[in-house]
């Protein structure tokens, strides 16, 4: 179960995405009546209106059919932009983490094939569990590190406001881009920005040791689900910003994958050079617990017997003095 947390985890994010999104459609009586209270209320107060008068101040200077779309997209390089520094410190860290992974893998699988054992006791169980996670904190190891959602999260309101920007605006929600509406949902922008993820998937696949790459290829699948569903909930002008903003990704991965990555290996090389992993488990180790489970019996099985020994000859005693 433990393998699919994280899984279930960005599940559980992706199906709050499209409630939360388009449950916007619902808070607005008309077309030009935005929300006034409640979150959505208070989002189009400080972020929805800010944009839409950004927007209509670009559509205006860019001018032409796809003048709105063009916005959507320049203002999705600015967010971007941004956030860029998270992002990629974020990724930093994801890689340091994957780099050290690699070498504690084969403690890692050590203590993976004792715990698929069966008839482990509890106290087995819970030794295998303290292996690990010294494992992970005498190397400088977190049991959470480099897999975070906070980019995502902090995008949630901007995707609202300018769901709100261009549903609240007569203009901008009457504009296409490239004959696609940015007020109705867009089969076509779905499709383009999961094919974006993938691109930026198997970008990050680039580079990766094999065992890790195994286990990170699900991860790739489901970045692309999730886009996928939820470009397909949303309005035209939203599916454009998270296109655009997986595209943006593709750069950004481009530059963790050929850039990022090779220094931080270097780094990682210097620093185990000078603390070296520490050997917390050995298959000498596994070996004399997994022994334990027979030995443990015995133990009992002699203690019991003497016991009942003794509890005779007191009996005995009693029946002489009598």
């Amino acid at each position: 179960m433990k393998k699919y947390r994280k899984y279930l985890g960005l599940a559980a994010l992706t199906l709050a995405v499209m409630l939360i999104v388009t449950g916007c459609a619902q808070n607005g009586n008309a077309l030009n009546t935005p929300p006034s209270s409640g979150i959505y209320g208070w989002i189009y107060s400080f972020i929805g209106k800010p944009l839409q008068n950004i927007m209509l101040r670009c559509y205006a200077i860019i001018g032409g059919a796809n003048g709105a779309g063009w916005a959507i997209i320049l203002m999705t390089l600015v967010v971007r932009m941004i956030l860029l520094p998270l992002m990629l410190n974020q990724q930093k860290k994801s890689t340091t983490q994957q780099e050290k992974m690699a070498r504690l893998q084969p403690q890692m699988k050590l203590i993976q094939d004792a715990m698929k054992k069966k008839d482990l006791t509890q106290d087995q169980q819970m030794t295998l569990a303290n292996w690990q996670r010294q494992l992970y904190s005498q190397n400088n190891l977190s049991l959470t590190g480099g897999m975070g959602c906070l980019p995502l999260i902090i995008q949630f309101p901007i995707m609202i406001g300018i769901y709100q920007a261009v549903m609240y605006s007569k203009t901008l929600a009457n504009s296409t881009f490239f004959t696609i509406s940015l007020s109705d949902k867009s089969m076509l922008m779905a499709i383009i920005g999961t094919i974006f993820a993938f691109i930026q998937g198997y970008i990050s696949l680039i580079g990766i040791p094999k065992e890790q790459k195994k286990q990170m290829q699900s991860m790739m699948l489901l970045n692309p689900i999730m886009t996928l569903f939820i470009s397909m909930s949303v309005s035209g002008s939203v599916a454009l910003y998270w296109a655009a903003g997986n595209f943006f990704t593709i750069i950004q991965q481009v530059i963790v994958t050929f850039i990022i990555m090779p220094r931080v290996k270097k780094n990682v090389d210097e620093e185990l050079k000078r603390e070296p992993i520490k050997e917390i488990v050995t298959p000498a180790k596994v070996a004399e617990l997994i022994e334990q489970k027979t030995a443990a019996p015995v133990i009992n099985k002699q203690t019991k017997e003497l016991h009942e020994n003794l509890r005779n000859r007191n009996q005995g005693k009693q029946h002489r003095n009598h």
